[in-house]
């Protein structure tokens, strides 16, 4: 979605402007007398009269201009506009022909500048530079002969001056990226001449009027990024030139017309991000010549019309973010020279078709989040280019074919809410390349492949979710860069292989529900890049206070329901980022260290059902996030702290099979946000405040 093009009419356009500075007394001058010796170029020589006029109306311009502007145009002085003058380039004649003061830091207006004082001007590029202002309606004295004229990248304002449709030379005209507000007026027909239109990157409001097929030089025709509204006009079908049509971030409505496959000529068709509606017109297949088709982001319907394996041509599609429904339809196989084919969040179904295999210069393959059932084609190890592949959310069935090993340049593969079954393949660790690997949320089952430790560039891997069963395997210590591991509920068995965080990289760990044993390995306790990890519903063993140690990116732990004994660190405290802590039914014992009151971002604490014993610190009233406490069958004794009333956030307080005594603090009845508290099965002396 590239908005630069290099204009036809001149090199210096594309030219920094202290480049042309450089060059312009050397080349430029010779080669606008080359341009521009023609039937319509003045050959008689300028009176002084009307040089002077000429001169005049620049240094007027000039003076109106910043300091610093005025300074850069140092060059401008004297009455002779064609001696040496900055950006200017003059007809034999001696007059005017040429002005180019392209990214040259200008500030200022165009209201001093007498376009009437330049008679025979035949291109004017004020582009990117810090213009400002309206553009004054005497645009319209300027040369009927003008064929250049570029004001993009700029800050004006307004509306645009029908007089600039007197302009009828016209071949370039770019007023892009700009804040030009209005809607494009019927004048804009008059221009029959344009054969190219950049008003992109604006504030243009209205619809695109059916006088724009009058232009029918046109050659590239871009107003994305706008606030146009209403229907793409059937008279599109007439600019029968068109190579680059760009129609794209609009509020464009209505249904895309038949007409556009009249464009026989485009190269580039954009329409993505509007309110489109309707199908798929079938005479796109008239577009042979078509590279790049854009239509996602909007409200299409319908099916993709079979006529879509038409476009030879085209290196990519993208169709996403519809409501298209039906099968991909198997002619997408004839796209031989598609690089990118994304078809995700629409309503497809049917399967992939295995003429999808066709396509091997194919880089990325997105087909996610839609419909789509049967089996992953085996034919898809034939996209040997394939950088992408996303066949998430959808009902695929079947295992993960074989020939998914020949993808070598694979960096991203993601499978997850399918109903993928059987083992992983041992190919899969034939992607040595791979980055991204996503596998959750299938009927995988069997053990991991121990190819899988061959794949050392990883940093995310996702098995949660399935049936896989075994231990894992010791290869899996080779892959150093994981930053996501997602093992979660499976039927895993044996311990974390010794180095799993070896790279220290691993930021979220998931193992919860399996059927981990042992000691929690030396490389997970040292990893301090962790910010969530869930190893709850396992049978890990260990002195807690040795497992873990400080993580200073922590936010979330979870270590319920396994085996873990011993007092609690009080290295906890340490965590000032954590906000959620549960180490519930475990066989932790002795007392709540204080220095908990210190992890201030706690939002939950659960340290239910173990053997904690002495008192409930009151340093647990300090934490200001609090809203679940949760200490329940433990042998905590003593009184309730008087500070863990001023937890105004607290919503759930459990302290229920205690051995807790003294009077109930009023306070707790202060606790307005409380809804859910349990204190029963203690030894308290009066009853529950109200």
């Amino acid at each position: 979605m590239a908005h630069e093009y290099p204009s036809p009419y001149s090199l210096l356009i594309i030219t920094p402007c202290f480049f042309i500075f450089l060059l312009f007394p050397l080349s430029s001058i010779s080669s606008f007398h080359i341009i521009f010796t023609s039937a319509s170029t003045p050959t008689v020589a300028l009176s002084k009269v009307e040089q002077d006029q000429e001169a005049l109306a620049l240094l007027t311009w000039k003076a109106s201009l910043d300091n610093q502007t005025q300074y850069f145009l140092s060059s401008w002085f004297g009455h002779n506009s064609c001696h040496h003058w900055f950006g200017v380039a003059c007809h034999r004649s001696g007059s005017v022909s040429n002005l180019n003061l392209q990214s040259c830091g200008l500030k200022g207006t165009l209201q001093n500048l007498k376009f009437s004082y330049l008679p025979n001007l035949l291109t004017l590029n004020l582009s990117h530079n810090s213009l400002h202002g309206t553009i004054p309606i005497n645009i319209g004295n300027l040369s009927k002969l003008i064929t250049v004229l570029d004001f993009g990248s700029n800050h004006f304002t307004g509306v645009i001056p029908e007089q600039l449709g007197l302009l009828t030379s016209l071949s370039f005209l770019s007023l892009a990226s700009n804040n030009f507000k209005g809607s494009i007026l019927p004048f804009i027909g008059n221009l029959r001449n344009l054969t190219i239109l950049y008003l992109y990157e604006n504030e243009f409001s209205g619809s695109i009027l059916q006088e724009i097929g009058l232009l029918r030089s046109l050659n590239h025709l871009k107003l994305e990024f706008n606030c146009l509204t209403g229907s793409i006009h059937p008279s599109i079908g007439n600019l029968r030139n068109l190579t680059i049509l760009y129609l794209y971030t609009n509020k464009l409505s209505g249904s895309i017309p038949q007409e556009i496959g009249f464009l026989k000529s485009l190269n580039d068709l954009q329409l993505e991000f509007n309110n489109l509606i309707g199908p798929i017109p079938s005479s796109i297949g008239n577009l042979r010549n078509l590279t790049t088709l854009y239509l996602d982001m909007n409200k299409l319907s319908c099916s993709i019309p079979q006529e879509i394996g038409l476009l030879k041509s085209l290196n990519h599609i993208s169709l996403s973010h519809n409501n298209l429904i039906g099968p991909i339809p198997p002619s997408i196989g004839n796209l031989r020279n598609l690089t990118t084919l994304i078809l995700h969040m629409n309503n497809l179904t049917g399967p992939i078709p295995p003429s999808i295999g066709n396509l091997r210069n194919l880089i990325a393959l997105k087909l996610h989040m839609n419909n789509l059932i049967g089996p992953i084609p085996h034919s898809i190890g034939n996209l040997r280019n394939l950088t992408t592949l996303t066949l998430h959310t959808n009902n695929l069935t079947c295992t993960i074919p074989p020939s998914i090993g020949n993808l070598r340049n694979l960096t991203t593969l993601i499978l997850v809410v399918n109903k993928l079954s059987s083992s992983i393949p041992q190919e899969i660790g034939l992607l040595r390349s791979i980055d991204y690997l996503e596998l959750s949320v299938n009927n995988l089952t069997g053990p991991i492949p121990p190819s899988i430790g061959n794949l050392s560039s990883l940093t995310r891997l996702g098995l949660g979710h399935n049936k896989l069963s075994g231990a894992l395997p010791l290869e899996m210590n080779n892959i150093t860069y994981l930053k996501f591991l997602q093992l979660n509920e499976n039927n895993f068995i044996g311990q974390l292989p010794d180095e799993i965080c070896l790279g220290r990289a691993v930021e979220n760990f998931s193992a919860f529900g399996n059927h981990f044993i042992g000691p929690i390995p030396k490389s997970l306790k040292n990893c301090t890049s962790l910010f969530r990890v869930r190893l709850e519903k396992n049978q890990f063993i260990g002195d807690i206070a040795e497992s873990f140690g400080v993580y200073p990116n922590l936010i979330y732990i979870d270590l319920s329901s396994n085996n873990f004994f011993g007092e609690l660190s009080k290295k906890w405290g340490q965590c000032h980022k954590l906000t959620h802590l549960y180490i519930s039914n475990n066989h932790i014992s002795s007392a709540i260290p204080p220095q908990l009151g210190k992890a201030i971002q706690l939002q939950q604490l659960d340290l239910s059902s173990n053997h904690l014993s002495r008192k409930i610190p009151k340093e647990l009233g300090v934490l200001p996030l609090l809203f679940k406490l949760l200490l329940a069958n433990n042998n905590l004794s003593r009184s309730i702290p008087l500070k863990l009333g001023k937890l105004a956030d607290l919503q759930t307080l459990y302290l229920a099979s205690n051995n807790l005594s003294g009077p109930i603090p009023k306070q707790i009845g202060n606790l307005w946000k409380l809804s859910s508290l349990n204190l029963s099965g203690n030894r308290f002396v009066d009853s529950i405040p109200d």
